[in-house]
Formats: structure tokens, sequence, C-alpha cells
């Protein structure tokens, strides 16, 4: 599903009152004080304190009313109803149909009510507790060619490093012969899950998982993975080992480990850790009030208003999947970000698996540079498109590739595994610069855009153009920040949503703006791109596991569909075709963004302006929606982006970036 939209429907928690009688009678005892200042707890004591809190029907209507209202602003609701091939199958939500359904259903209790926000939305993050195993698993390729789901053959190194504290609990867990030995498990060989095909688990998690629209990409999920972070490299334990929600107390597989011949099946459970975001709670009223309720940054404020000061950690950095940017940073740099039903990991990558080749000049963050030992593949490990400092972020991308190219490399890799996205002009910069001054970067880089132009924005854009609502230039809406088709900004006082362009999606009537250009003029850059082209396209390969989104997309599919990039995904099932990235977008915002514009422009009390949001929560959403580069007259969101090459993963490449990037080099850069 493409819906780049989430809201933390776990926080809608309505009150919790304990039964107590005049007779003196004891208080049942508090569920959730069984699980207050551990670390460490079972799922099912997690459970028992979500499920203790009733729907609270004035917090539910509150939040469904955000999101309704917050929609109108949402690019891609009529798209998402049913997508055209290739997401035909894939992707068919109808949103404002599930949340009139959402809102006459009953519910047992909250906990239900959050897993039918999450199912329908995909883009639910818990940050309370989250559910462990210490066996991620892989799909590995095998001499034959058969492909098998394996545990990783790191496991045991992950989950020693990172759970140090609970091994003991899987080890006991393990039966007879079994018991102490965990590390034996690593490789095994997995025949069964739950006493079904590993691939009927997989494929369940792909129903309900969320943030790309390709089977293959939410198939893929489901494994264990790699992403270059602001401070080294992380491990991404995948669906099965990690779970944002305590849905399940254990697993049973059955499994033949390395060097062994007979199957043996074990159960191990799962175990929830409390979240480093969760503030400390004694019961549950302490847990709702600390955790719950809307904090500074859930709802937008009045940038007029004397008192009115930047939220420097706004509840969106928890759900977003790039490094935290400042909102004042944002305002000038438009964004485009993923939210993923997964936090950022902050697993380490096994020491073996890090990269040992020396970071080259320019390395920075979640940029690093290295060169392969072929004396001519330089490689940018790139995990997010977003950085503390934009500036220098783009010159050291700048530095970087120049360096390459000083130590020889005539080819280039770019590995944006588990990339979400972030600025759009980072992305567009590193196009150019790759490939220099061309008809496909000069003026422009990227792709031309449209917002949707419903009646809450139109009013937003008189107010800012008629009243000088918002003199400072800081909105969304204000068209001093936008260029039109021609790539030309708008004059102050042009009001850019008229004449609407009116249109049918899927037999509904929608409308957007006109189109529009690109804001990445050259003269914004931290210094000028270089005159020359840095790489031939052709000899350009980006790779990842196809979990590329948003600002990554656009870099991803430019390069691709425009200077003839190759793009390989990392392992997925060879016979599910591996889209190379998936949510595309154009730019993303949230419901705190939209409330604010809205509140800076005087139109709170509009009947068609949401309410403040009650509860601490978050909605995404994609405000300019790209248009393609095959079909421009069609989103891009919407066209097939297919890989040149779907790398098997064996079990001696697993999760090694090195390894991979070199098979990568062989295979298809060689031969352009």
């Amino acid at each position: 599903m493409a819906l780049l939209s989430a809201v933390r429907a776990f926080l809608v928690l309505g009150s919790f009152v304990a039964a107590t009688t005049d007779l003196g009678q004891r208080t049942p005892k508090d569920p959730c004080a069984a699980i207050a200042g551990q670390k460490w707890v079972a799922p099912k004591d997690v459970r028992a304190c979500f499920t203790s809190v009733k729907v609270d029907p004035v917090i539910k209507d509150n939040i469904i009313q955000v999101i309704n209202k917050t929609l109108a602003f949402h690019t891609s609701v009529n798209y998402e109803f049913k997508a055209p091939e290739p997401f035909t199958a894939d992707v068919h939500e109808d949103l404002l149909g599930d949340l009139a359904r959402i809102q006459r259903q009953s519910y047992p209790s909250d906990y239900d009510l959050h897993i039918d926000f999450s199912r329908t939305l995909k883009r639910l993050n818990d940050a309370l507790f989250t559910n462990f195993l210490p066996i991620p698993l892989a799909l590995i390729t095998e001499a034959s060619g058969a492909q098998n789901v394996h545990i990783a053959p790191e496991a045991f190194q992950v989950a020693s490093a990172e759970f140090p504290d609970q091994i003991d609990v899987w080890q006991n867990a393990l039966p007879g012969p079994l018991k102490g030995k965990l590390a034996s498990l690593s490789g095994a060989r997995v025949l069964l899950i739950n006493g079904q095909d590993p691939f009927v688990a997989v494929n369940v998690n792909a129903l309900i998982t969320g943030s790309f629209q390709a089977l293959g990409t939410r198939q893929n999920s489901f494994f264990s993975s790699y992403q270059r972070s602001t401070s080294g490299w992380n491990y991404i334990m995948g669906n099965f080992a990690q779970q944002s929600l305590p849905l399940s107390d254990s697993v049973t597989i059955t499994i033949v480990r390395t060097g062994q011949i007979l199957p043996e099946t074990i159960t191990l459970p799962y175990r929830s850790r409390i979240g480093t975001a969760t503030v400390p709670f004694t019961d549950t009223a302490s847990w709702r009030a600390n955790n719950c309720v809307a904090v500074p940054g859930t709802n937008g404020v009045d940038l007029n208003a004397p008192s009115t000061a930047d939220t420097v950690h706004s509840p969106l950095m928890k759900f977003q999947q790039q490094p935290p940017v400042l909102p004042q940073v944002a305002r000038k740099q438009p964004l485009d970000v993923i939210l993923d039903t997964s936090p950022q990991s902050d697993v380490v990558l096994p020491p073996t698996l890090v990269p040992s080749l020396p970071a080259i000049n320019g390395s920075r963050s979640v940029s690093q540079f290295y060169m392969l030992k072929d004396g001519k593949t330089g490689v940018m490990a790139l995990g997010s498109f977003s950085d503390s400092d934009f500036n220098t972020f783009l010159l050291g991308m700048l530095n970087g590739l120049l360096s390459l190219k000083s130590l020889g490399a005539t080819q280039l890799i770019v590995d944006v595994s588990n990339n979400g996205g972030g600025f759009i002009c980072a992305a567009h910069w590193l196009h150019r610069i790759i490939v220099g001054p061309k008809s496909t970067t000069v003026p422009k880089s990227g792709l031309d855009t449209k917002a949707r132009d419903g009646p809450l924005a139109q009013l937003i854009v008189d107010q800012i153009v008629n009243n000088n609502a918002d003199p400072q230039g800081q909105l969304l809406y204000n068209p001093i920040n936008w260029a039109n088709a021609s790539d030309v900004f708008f004059a102050p006082g042009t009001n850019w949503l008229q004449p609407p362009v009116k249109t049918v999606i899927n037999g509904r009537q929608d409308a957007f703006s006109q189109r529009l250009g690109e804001e990445c003029a050259e003269s914004g850059f931290p210094a000028p791109p270089p005159a020359q082209a840095l790489f031939d396209g052709k000899k350009v390969a980006i790779v990842s596991n196809g979990r590329c989104a948003s600002s990554c997309s656009l870099f991803s599919v430019t390069m691709n569909k425009e200077e003839g990039a190759k793009m390989v995904v990392i392992g997925g099932k060879k016979d599910v075709q591996q889209q190379y990235c998936g949510t595309v977008g154009g730019q993303s915002t949230d419901y705190s963004t939209i409330d604010t514009e809205i509140k800076t422009t005087k139109l709170k009390n509009n009947s068609l302006a949401p309410p403040d949001l009650m509860v601490n929560g978050v909605q995404g959403i994609t405000w300019r929606l790209g248009f393609g580069v095959n079909d421009p007259t069609q989103p891009e969101e919407w066209q097939s982006r297919p890989a040149d090459l779907n790398l098997p993963i064996t079990s001696d490449i697993v999760n090694n970036p090195v390894a991979i990037w070199e098979i990568v080099a062989k295979k298809l850069l060689s031969q352009t």
C-alpha cells in the first residue's frame, strides 16, 4: 500500500477506571503496573496492559476527524482506491470508507481499535514495547539455484550483542539436547513456521506491513537487512524477528541445522523490550499521562504569534525513516520521507560484516565512500537523504565522488538499502553532480509535481495572497516558495491554486493544482556543481533491497529512467517481480505542519479544519505527487520500476555490503 500516512493509533486511549466497591473489596491489580519499570516483559503482559484500556468515544472521534479532514491534503487518496498495473493486486485501500467503518464499529479494547487503525493505514509505529526474537531470517539461494528461508548465519552474533540480558531465556527455551545451543541455530534451513511453509508467514506479513506498493518489497521486509546510519552500520532485524506490536507470544519452527540431516522442531518465545522513547510510568494512569496525551509538536502553531517557538523534538521524528531534521530546516528544505511500521534500527551490524575498506574523504554520517579492490569501482553507501546540516551534507557528497574519481574510479555503486528519503534537493543534487549538466539535469533534475486542490487549501492560499497571512514566507502554501511548470517561481500574491485542475480518478471526482516545477535551483546549492559528468550514468548501479522510498525513489527513478543507471535488488523471491523502489511521492508533510498552515492563516474555526489532536500522535501526508518519467501525464507513484538484476543472496554474502558490492561490480557494471 502506498499511503504515506500514519496515525499512532495506540495512543487513542480511553480512561481506565479500576473497579472498587464500598464493601472494601481489593482493587484489581493494574496490569500496566506489572510492566512498569521493566526493560523486558512477556508480550502477553504488554497485551494485558493494552487491552485493559477501553475505547473513549470522544478520543476515537477526535482521531477520525483529524485523519479525515487532513486527508483532504493527501494527494493519493483516490489513486489508492484501486491502483493500476503493476500494483492492481497490491494497492486497493478505500481510506475514507474504512474510516467510516471504524467510526461505526465497536471494539472490546483500545488495543483492538489500534490494530484496526494499523492495518488500515499501514503506517503505525509503536515505541512503547517492541517484540524481538534472536533468530532473524534470510532468503538464501542455494548452489542448486533453489531458494530457501534460513536463520541468518550471523543471527547469534547479532542477538548476543544486542540482547545479552535475554540470551539465557532463549537458551533455556530450547528443547532437550539443544538447550544452551542457540548459536547452533544460525544458518539453519527453515522448513516450517508454525506448521506451514515459511512463505505462508512471509505473505501474511506482506498483507499487513506498509510503506511500499510492490509485493516483492513487502516480502523482503520479513527478512534481515542492513543500513548505513548516522554513526555506523545498523542491522535491520526484519518483520519476523522484530514486531512493532505484541502480536505473538512465541513461534514454532521446524529446521535443519547446518551439518545435520534430520529436522528438529523448536519453540522460542518473543520478548518485549521497552522503547527508548517511552517516558517512565508506574501504572495505567501515569502511562497514559506520560506517553499518550498531546505534547508540544503534536499540533500546529500560529507562526505569527509572538510566543511561538520552533519545536525541536516533534513527535514526527520518531516515525520518519531518516535522521532528525529540525523544523526550521525542514521549512527551508522540502522533504520527502517515508513513515514505516518499524522504527529506525539501533541494532548494530556485526563487526565481521561491517565494511573494512577505508572510508574515503567526503564520508560523513549517513554518506560513506569506499574504493573497491578492483581499482575502478567506487561505492557510495547512502542510508538516508537527510543530515543535520544540509550544505555540509551536499558538499560531502561532492567531495566523496571527486575523491573516488581521483583514485581512478570509472564506475559507481550507490547503495541505498533501507533509505527512507530526506531532502528533495539533496536527491536532485546527487543526480546532477553524477551525470553533469545536460537536458535531464539543467534546469532541473527532478519531477514535475502537483498538489491537492481542495476547498480548505484554497482558503489558505486566499488568506496568504489577499490578507498577508504569511509575511515571513514560512508557509507551504505561500506562492513564493514554489515554481510553475516552466520552473519560474511564482510572484508574491499569485493564487497558484486557481483555477483547480479537475479530474476523475477511479471514478471519483478530484482536483489538483496546476503543474509545478522544481524549487531546487542551482543558485541554492552550497557550491557550483561540476561542469562535466563525474560518471557515465550507464556505469552507475543503484543497489538496495527495494526498500528505497520518497527522495530515494526520486533519485533512483530519474537515474534509471533518464540516465540508464542499472538497478539491483538484493535478494527477493525469484518468481516475484522486484521493483527497485517503493513510494515515490513528490513531497511529504504531516498533520502538525498542515495545522500550522491553518492556524497561521486564522482558519482553525472553519468547519473544514481538523480539530487539535488529543493524543500524542502523527499523521504523514504526501503533499505533492510527482509526474512520471516514461508517462509524464500520470504519477510516477503508479508506474512500474522493475529491477535490472535481482541479485541472489548466498550464505557467504548475506548482509555483507562489501561482498555484495563486489558481485554487482563484476556481474553488472563490467558488462556495460
